[in-house]
């Protein structure tokens, strides 16, 4: 075996100190400069995002009650009109002379009667006497019967015949948002046809909601725990370009039954509607708050959601940066609520924290999140905690 030369192994026993000569000329990473904020524990509403779709209270399809020609259409579609007012005319001719002629019946059952009452009359007083027999007098008595029923009978044919040339004006049942007509002026329609248009109740308008019942039993338990006070829900609308709709809601009624295939249940609110920007069908996002709850508040802008699912924030420890993995229950505004991972007291890292390493030094300086979601610095804070 052969001996290596001298230049050789000069070269051999010079890479060690090479190497840790390169090893000692690496720089070390410089202090990352990073915006921070304390954490503090605050009382926060306990609320659930759910979704839904808004239902009308009231949808009336307005059918004539009598047949007939139209004549004039007296509303305008699309807009709103009150409980009575005028919607169709029917052509009343028909109707107005069917009443005339149930006014002469009632005024020739009036003098039946009357003169049925006279005979009857008479022939009581003759009754005793020898020159008016038994059957006549049952007679004259079944006549006055007769006559008072033709009387009751008239008047009811001229109080259905009032009554139908008053349907010849189609009036709205209830107030709402008149629709399109489906017939126009000439058009002939018949009494219970299709509908000539419906009434939409808008105001209040009903949202039902789809709630996930593990989320509700989650909530009770808080409560029994006394993690959690509930209160009264107060539903807050989330329209889809943003707009969000408070008012006075009330829970009308809570589904008896979960869905066995989504583990959900329907919520159903009324709420105030006056402005009528909540459409029936419309699909609407709920904001239900259903109690308060003590927690720590973390801007979304400063936790990450990993891969895994779970949620991580950076905390400033001893002048160097720490990711934490904290425990959300669910947010408010621009907020996590965090129930576990960090407590009070600690060094948020708000700014600055897209290149940061775990456990690097850090040159620290208070900030603030302004409810846009916008950092503002302050002065530099002594490196420390």
């Amino acid at each position: 075996m052969t001996k290596p030369g001298r230049p050789l192994l000069s070269l051999l026993l010079a890479l060690p100190l090479l190497a840790g000569a390169a090893v000692a000329q690496t720089p070390e990473r410089p202090p990352a400069k990073a915006g921070y904020m304390t954490l503090e524990r605050a009382e926060v509403p306990v609320s659930m995002a759910l979704t839904g779709r808004a239902v009308a209270v009231n949808t009336a399809q307005i059918r004539p009650r009598v047949s007939g020609m139209i004549r004039e259409i007296l509303y305008t579609p699309g807009t709103y009109v009150e409980a009575g007012a005028p919607l169709f005319a029917i052509d009343p001719l028909t109707y107005d002379i069917a009443l005339r002629v149930a006014e002469a019946n009632v005024e020739r059952a009036r003098a039946d009667l009357s003169t049925a009452q006279s005979a009857f009359d008479r022939a009581e007083k003759l009754q005793g006497q020898q020159a008016t027999s038994r059957a006549t007098f049952e007679t004259v008595e079944t006549t006055l019967l007769k006559a008072r029923a033709s009387l009751a009978e008239s008047e009811a044919r001229l109080s259905l015949a009032k009554a139908e040339l008053e349907w010849t004006t189609i009036r709205a049942p209830a107030s709402g948002i008149a629709g399109i007509s489906s017939v126009a002026v000439g058009d002939l329609v018949s009494a219970s046809q299709t509908a000539l248009t419906e009434i939409v109740q808008t105001d209040p308008i009903l949202v039902d909601l789809t709630e996930p019942y593990p989320a509700r039993l989650r909530l009770e338990t808080a409560a029994a725990e006394g993690r959690v006070q509930l209160e009264d829900p107060r539903l807050t609308l989330v329209l889809n370009d943003g707009s969000r709709i408070e008012g006075k809601a009330k829970l009308l009624s809570t589904g008896a039954t979960v869905s066995a295939t989504t583990g959900t249940r329907r919520l159903r609110f009324e709420m105030e509607n006056p402005s009528g920007r909540v459409s029936p069908g419309m699909f609407v996002q709920g904001e239900l708050t259903l109690g308060r709850t003590e927690a720590i508040l973390v801007p979304q802008r400063a936790a990450v959601r990993q891969r895994d699912g779970s949620l991580t924030a950076w905390i400033a420890m001893d002048g160097k940066a720490s990711r934490r993995p904290v425990e959300e229950n669910g947010t408010w505004k621009n907020h996590w609520v965090i129930t576990g991972g960090v407590e009070a007291g600690e060094w948020l890292l708000v700014d600055g924290i897209a290149q940061i390493r775990d456990g690097q030094a850090l040159e620290l300086t208070p900030a603030t999140i302004d409810e846009a979601g916008v950092v503002r610095d302050g002065t530099p804070a002594p490196v420390g905690n």
